[in-house]
């Protein structure tokens, strides 16, 4: 195995190079600042991913606007386009979001201490943009857990004050302290507050004593102060005002919820859930439609109440003394430890006037739920739902196209979590974004009692769905869309079932996508098309654990391997089992071999039928682009090539006990696979020649993610370190280094390398960077790890981010500084190589061709005199100078204007930098100057000024010309614009050399001559030599 003899240490040394001739020392230049490769662009998959609630506000009698907090911005979006979303916020808030209200058509953003950020403040929005700010008083130093509008007043509430401010000029007017403000360690608000209609100038604010104070914000004094019944209450949890005057609703956190009349401080009703949890109930919201309650649901007074600690929303009657209408079961996801999601449900709201039912959860989502009137239904049904993943994402991957140029080619990211959901995110419209169905698990869990009260754990809902998705495989050559015959049952065993006609899937297509399961012996296909589960289920040759699937790049085939080493193939479109690797010995197969290895007399093989298999978990599984070779990776530290149609083991690369292999990318275009070992290297084997090619190292944690860029030039990896690291494979160099605030878990690079996505161990949403290097340059230079540099990671609105025209036109200079300051150049890496210009090409052959160029635009016809203008014109545009004179026939008077021509030409090349450098320069024999000169003249120049060469005797510029060649010649640099210049020399000044008196010309012309012929030898025999050298080693030899 030659890796096992490669030093390790040997890939940490520097190369050493050439030493560079030319060093000029710029110490004023800074290290570049953030990612040289990647900018930051935007975060996907954001909904509602705070506790902070939402707020809603009606547009005209149309719509209602809704908007969440997803950190630092504002989400708005617009419920009748089926909560599309439609603004957000910039810029970002300094710190995190903690309140929000939307009034009329502006938005108010408290947001309070977060990170290094101890200020506090209130933003006003107005359509995205940022248009005033609050007057904060000095002390201030909590956040503001609510804020809501009171008339004139704008009121926010604190831990233990209260903050008003004017609704006109947004200027501070007072502070309110309640009673127990001061007292060490403790909060006397707990953040509920509220209005009531008829009450002027009042609010009511929830106390964590289970009191209400009423407090009169225009003269700053505590009106009234409402106490409960009993100390056992506990504290004030919600507060809302009810349609019916001077009613309001107070929700303790025993889990009742009491109808106060706060005109004569007497309890109306108290009202209790029957369900064992007992939650506190965090969110009321009344139906103000008039409609709802009673047996027909004809009547007025339905209240709908939810928990932060549950999933559930549950729906009361107010008529006759309150009773339950109905339980919404599961609402939103529940919160779940195993699964990593923070559920619950975060607050609710009912439109005004309208029979919708408005509501956030912790798992990031926004729901709306109608109620239907005819036949009526106490319990509503979804209308609109936008969502995201509910815990953080685990495996990323761009959707690959099913042909060249199509439009969704690097359009659609498909993202896995530990929420168990599959996602599809669309970077062209967030409204495209959508979840991959599972079947109706609300239907399931309903049918078997699961959403019952008291039937066992609500994450029983979650069980229904397939587990934690580890790896995953797309191709979309045999999708067919939503015309596709995956449909009817979800996930079939495809060893056990007996329906296996595919007629119907091969005329429309079959399942593109799958994916294996944590736990699972089963590996599942899905349907892109249809955005829903497949039909297969495929189960692991050996019964174990699915580690690793793949398809074929036709899209007809899938593998399965497994935890215990096997790999099976199966069928998509009939979901039959068709090959495994190693291949099974069956008795046939047993009978031709005993028969055809003495026959053919040669020795036994390498590999035989059923033998190679992996002995240990497979961790990766490629098919090249043929489907002739399936290659195989494990953690015995093997990596395996086996035939696609026989299974048998073609090459086995054993790398163990060094190192095991963990993950394996494959670039189809190069047949490149790039391998991570847990030894914290990526290896990198040439297919076609089964040889190690490269080793990258420099990761110091665990590599948890990598993948080849979109022209297989880099390799880009992630590890627990939280750094992101780019290898560019040509040159072997680390050529960026980034760290970011947490570890990246899975990332994906476009297929048309517009951007990589990434996902992290602490976030729920999906990072998008865009890729510079499609409108700069990024030099292959070596970083070492001391020039790691931190960069801030995408935000939801785009804030502090780059788009493709905005980092295109951002300044370079000083973005790729050498750390010692030394900027070197190189002009020719050794004399005794023959070295090309770094002219552009299309200059020198320019100036070959200039005399056709110029006859090819010559005017076809001469200018044609302009119309006469009209005669309301006639004084406009006349010339004050005589008309011009026909031109002379005189062939006298032609040769004396070209003669005057050729002095004029002859008297501007004396004086220009071209003759003055090449008279200095001859009289120093050092024409290097004059050399670097004439390098940057254009075609033209270049044309006039070896025209305007003294062509008279003693011929010194001739001389000292050809001279100049000679030397660059000699020196064997810009070997092809010598070429060049010679060959128009010698165009126009070749009559010269038969003149009597030219002898000197001819000697510098014959001298030219010697040196050129013997570069050409010298370049023959070197080019001969290696050529047999070539051909000796590819020559077979005994």
């Amino acid at each position: 195995m030659p890796s096992l003899e490669i030093d390790r240490q040997a890939s940490y040394r520097v190369v050493t190079k050439r030493r560079k001739l030319d060093v000029v020392t710029d110490t004023k230049r800074p290290a570049h600042v953030g990612s040289k490769i990647f900018s930051p662009f935007r975060t996907l998959g954001l909904v509602s991913s705070t506790p902070v609630p939402f707020t809603s506000v009606p547009l005209g009698k149309t719509t209602f606007q809704i908007t969440t907090s997803v950190g630092q911005s504002l989400q708005t979006y617009d419920l009748r386009r089926g909560l599309n979303l439609v603004f957000l916020t910039r810029p970002q808030t300094p710190g995190a979001i903690t309140a929000t209200f939307a009034w009329k058509d502006r938005v108010l953003a408290a947001w309070g201490p977060s990170g290094a950020n101890n200020g506090v403040g209130v933003w006003v929005f107005k359509r995205g943009k940022k248009v005033a700010e609050f007057e904060i008083p000095k002390e201030l130093g909590e956040p503001i857990r609510n804020i809501m509008i009171l008339g004139s007043w704008v009121v926010g509430c604190c831990k233990n004050r209260i903050e008003i401010w004017k609704t006109a000029t947004y200027e501070h007017y007072t502070t309110l302290f309640p009673t127990g403000y001061g007292t060490a360690g403790t909060e006397s608000l707990t953040g509920a507050i509220c209005n009531l209609p008829t009450f002027l100038n009042k609010i009511f604010v929830g106390k964590w004593d289970g009191s209400v104070d009423i407090w009169n914000v225009s003269t700053g004094k505590l009106v009234y102060t409402i106490l409960p019944k009993s100390s056992a209450k506990g504290s004030v949890t919600a507060l809302q005002s009810t349609p019916a005057l001077s009613l309001l609703a107070i929700a303790y956190s025993d889990g009742s919820i009491v109808i106060q009349d706060a005109r004569t401080d007497t309890e109306i009703l108290s009202l209790r859930t029957k369900s064992a949890s007992n939650n506190a109930i965090t969110s009321i919201s009344f139906r103000t439609d008039g409609l709802g309650a009673g047996e027909d649901g004809r009547r007025a007074g339905v209240m709908a109440a939810a928990s932060i600690s549950g999933s559930d929303i549950t729906i009361w009657d107010l008529n006759e003394g309150g009773r339950i209408m109905g339980v919404l079961r599961g609402a939103h996801l529940p919160s779940s430890e195993s699964l990593g999601v923070s559920g619950g449900v975060n607050k609710i709201e009912f439109l005004p006037g309208q029979p919708v039912l408005v509501s956030t959860g912790l798992d990031n989502s926004l729901k709306s739920w109608v109620f239907d009137e005819t036949p009526f239904s106490p319990i509503p049904r979804i209308l609109h739902s936008r969502s995201g993943h509910a815990a953080p994402v685990t495996r990323l991957d761009f959707l690959p196209s099913n042909s060249e140029g199509v439009d969704i080619e690097g359009k659609w990211v498909m993202s896995a979590g530990k929420d168990r959901s599959l996602w599809g995110w669309s970077l062209r419209k967030d409204g495209q974004s959508s979840e991959l169905s599972q079947g109706n698990t609300r239907h399931k869990a309903k049918k078997k009692g699961l959403l019952a009260a008291g039937k066992g754990s609500r994450e029983s809902l979650e069980d229904l769905k397939a587990p934690e998705i580890t790896c995953m495989a797309c191709s979309l050559n045999r999708d067919g869309g939503m015309n596709s015959a995956a449909s009817g049952h979800i996930w079939i065993n495809a060893s056990t079932s007996q329906s296996r006609d595919a007629t119907a899937s091969g005329a429309t297509g079959w399942e593109s996508v799958v994916t294996g399961h944590k736990g699972d012996k089963y590996a599942r296909t899905w349907s892109w098309g249809r955005k829903k589960a497949g039909r297969w289920a495929f189960e692991t040759g050996d019964g174990t654990e699915v580690k690793s699937v793949a398809i074929s790049p036709c899209g007809t085939f899938a593998m399965v391997g497994s935890s215990g080493g096997s790999i099976v193939m199966f069928n998509l479109q009939s979901g039959i089992r068709r090959q495994s690797f190693p291949a099974k010995l069956n008795p046939a197969q047993a009978k031709k071999l005993m028969f055809e290895t003495p026959n053919d007399g040669q020795a036994t093989k390498k590999f035989g039928l059923g033998q190679g298999k992996h002995t240990k978990a497979v961790t990766g599984i490629v098919v090249d682009g043929l489907n002739r070779t399936v290659i195989s990776t494990g953690l015995d530290g093997k990596l395996k090539f086996w035939d696609f149609a026989s299974g048998i083991l073609l090459h086995e690369i054993n790398w163990y006990p060094m190192t095991t292999i963990t993950g394996i990318r494959y670039y189809r275009p190069s047949d490149l696979i790039a391998l991570s070992c847990d030894d914290l290297c990526i290896r990198v084997v040439d297919t076609e020649t089964k040889k190690l090619v490269r080793e990258l190292w420099g990761s110091i944690g665990q590599i948890t993610d990598f993948c080849f860029s979109n022209d297989g030039r880099w390799i880009i990896a992630a590890s627990i370190d939280s750094i992101i690291r780019v290898w560019d494979l040509p040159t072997g160099h680390l050529i960026d280094v980034v760290q970011l605030g947490s570890a990246c878990t899975a990332m994906a690079f476009s297929p048309t390398g517009e951007f990589l996505a990434t996902a992290h161990v602490d976030n729920i949403g999906i990072n998008i960077w865009n890729n510079k290097t499609l409108f700069l340059h990024v030099p292959t230079r070596q970083l070492s790890e001391d020039e790691i540099v931190e960069i801030t990671a995408p935000t939801a609105s785009g804030e502090g981010g780059q788009g493709l025209l905005d980092a295109a036109f951002e300044d370079e200079e000083g973005k790729d500084a050498i750390p010692d300051g030394a900027i070197v150049t190189i002009d020719q890496l050794s004399d005794q190589m023959m070295t090309l210009s770094t002219v552009p090409q299309g200059r020198w052959q320019t100036l070959l061709h200039l005399e056709a160029i110029r006859q090819r635009n010559k005017p076809k016809e001469a200018p044609k005199a302009p119309e006469k203008a009209p005669f309301f014109l006639s004084t406009l545009g006349k010339s004050s100078q005589p008309a011009a004179q026909p031109k002379s026939e005189d062939p006298s008077s032609a040769l004396l204007a070209d003669h005057s021509r050729i002095l004029k030409m002859n008297r501007q090349a004396n004086e220009s930098d071209f003759t003055i450098l090449l008279r200095t320069n001859a009289s120093t024999s050092d024409y290097t100057p004059f050399i670097s000169h004439f390098k940057t003249l254009s075609p033209s120049a270049t044309d006039v000024e070896i025209r305007s060469l003294n062509s008279a005797p003693p011929y010194t510029e001739l001389v000292s010309f050809i001279t100049a060649l000679t030397f660059r010649l000699r020196q064997r640099r810009d070997y092809e614009l010598v070429q060049a210049w010679m060959a128009v020399f010698l165009k126009i000044h070749g009559d010269v050399v038969g003149e009597d008196e030219a002898d000197d010309v001819v000697e510098a012309l014959r001298e030219w001559r010697g040196e050129q012929k013997r570069e050409a030898d010298r370049l023959r025999n070197l080019v001969g030599y290696c050529g047999g050298v070539v051909g000796f080693l590819r020559s077979a030899r005994g």
